[in-house]
């Protein structure tokens, strides 16, 4: 199987959550410069008092995607920080597999932040280049430990 990655827009994505380009701002704000604060741009469910900001140190690796994870109690907040990366989606579902040929990717572009739904399937993201990104990971405390289901999937390739 095969995925075209799609360019995020507010449409496409709106099934899996929100986003927000916090490194380009704009939209309502208080204050004007030199200090202008851009209020609540993107909101992510957490479902607990402590949030943990994770890096995800991506590398160049090739574009199959073998695997989907999904969080029950908790949405997960993914900000690539010096590169685009591609995020892979799916529908949330009952517990089980994910369904391959429900399977969406799209180009995150660097500073842009995505906030993903509970229960929606996602993955570790590619990198759209040659280089290593950093990308920060939002979710609350241990969810890899206590609120994480990996399960394979039939291979798909990014194009």
């Amino acid at each position: 199987m095969k995925v075209t990655p799609q360019n995020l827009t507010l449409e496409s994505f709106r099934k899996y959550g929100e986003y927000a380009n916090l490194v380009a701002p704009s939209g309502p704000h208080l204050g004007a410069a030199p200090c202008s604060f851009y209020r609540d741009m993107c909101l992510l469910t957490l479902n607990d008092p402590q949030a943990s900001f994770s890096i995800c140190q991506t590398s160049p690796r090739p574009p199959i995607i073998t695997e989907l994870e999904y969080h029950d109690h908790c949405g997960e907040g993914i900000l690539p920080l010096d590169g685009d990366v591609f995020v892979q989606l799916a529908p949330a579902t009952p517990h089980g597999k994910p369904d391959a040929s429900q399977v969406e990717v799209f180009r995150v572009p660097k500073g842009t932040m995505l906030s993903i739904r509970p229960g929606v399937w996602h993955g570790g993201p590619y990198v759209c280049g040659n280089e290593t990104v950093n990308v920060l990971i939002v979710l609350p405390e241990r969810t890899y430990a206590n609120d994480c289901v990996i399960e394979p999937t039939e291979p798909i390739e990014i194009l």
